[in-house]
């Protein structure tokens, strides 16, 4: 069987992330109470269900301290069980539930949403060290259907290496386990030419390939990927995202994601993901 849960912040994107999975054929159970997770899974794998996908969140309350020797338990069985914790910044959140004007689960009369959100991250600490953490906060919803997508797609033979671009001007990825600033290498932003492009585009990959000191820190950020990785490895780790961040996102750490995806390409499983760039790039 494939299990795939879904657990993180109230208003981060669980719902959407379901969807995602119903669409692709998956058998969906929404709110699950973490205490049911092994016995719903023995009911439908004796029913034949193959893809399954449950949201697990902060509403099981102290059962939730369950969660994680069920995931070990079931893994252990054999089951393909891939766990996705999805954050959000609180100023996010809070605008979120500002624009849709629900209540939050963990809110009550004495709590205001700031406390709750708090609550809530604070319940969830151990569940989001369990799989892969993905940051929702300047995502529209198109591109996060296509990040969940890509991570239930992906070989998972080895651990998986995300290489992430990213603005500073929005602020460091939730998400990031490694971060690399760019923002020292020529910007092509100001030639007139190439502010309009991205590093998805021809004329400013030449721009970068040509530029001694961006083709120095590219080999130097690849080489301690590559020196550290059996390292990540050895921890237990199923995935690494390495966030790479210029100035808007637009053009530098778009080039070096995708170039580094290129080098480690065939060496692990590989996704690329674009937080400044629309989901259709």
């Amino acid at each position: 069987m494939q299990l795939v849960i879904i657990s993180g912040l109230s208003g981060s994107g669980k719902s959407v992330a379901l969807n995602v999975l119903e669409d692709a054929s998956f058998y969906c159970v929404d709110n699950l109470p973490a205490k049911l997770l092994s016995e719903t899974i023995d009911f439908l794998a004796q029913t034949g269900y193959e893809r399954v996908a449950v949201t697990v969140d902060a509403r099981s309350g102290k059962a939730l301290a369950e969660l994680p020797g069920s995931v070990r338990a079931l893994k252990a069985r054999g089951v393909d069980v891939r766990l996705l914790f999805l954050d959000a910044k609180n100023e996010t959140l809070i605008k979120r539930f500002s624009e849709t004007r629900r209540r939050h689960p963990l809110g009550d009369g004495n709590a205001t949403l700031d406390e709750a959100i708090a609550r809530e991250r604070e319940a969830l600490e151990e569940v989001g060290e369990l799989g892969q953490r993905i940051d929702t906060s300047d995502l529209a919803p198109n591109a996060l259907r296509a990040w969940i997508r890509d991570v239930v797609a992906v070989d998972r033979s080895g651990m998986t290496l995300a290489f992430e671009s990213f603005g500073f001007k929005q602020g460091i990825p939730l998400d990031a386990d490694l971060v690399f600033d760019v923002r020292c290498l020529p910007n092509p932003f100001y030639d007139p030419k190439l502010r309009p492009l991205t590093g998805l585009d021809e004329a400013v990959v030449r721009f970068l390939d040509a530029l001694p000191q961006a083709q120095r820190m590219l080999a130097d950020i690849g080489d301690f990927v590559e020196r550290w990785l059996p390292a990540f490895v050895r921890d237990n780790r199923a995935y690494l995202t390495v966030a790479l961040g210029c100035t808007g996102g637009q053009h530098r750490s778009v080039y070096f994601a995708e170039r580094l995806a290129q080098r480690f390409q065939g060496r692990a499983p590989v996704l690329v993901r674009h937080r400044q760039l629309p989901a259709a790039r």
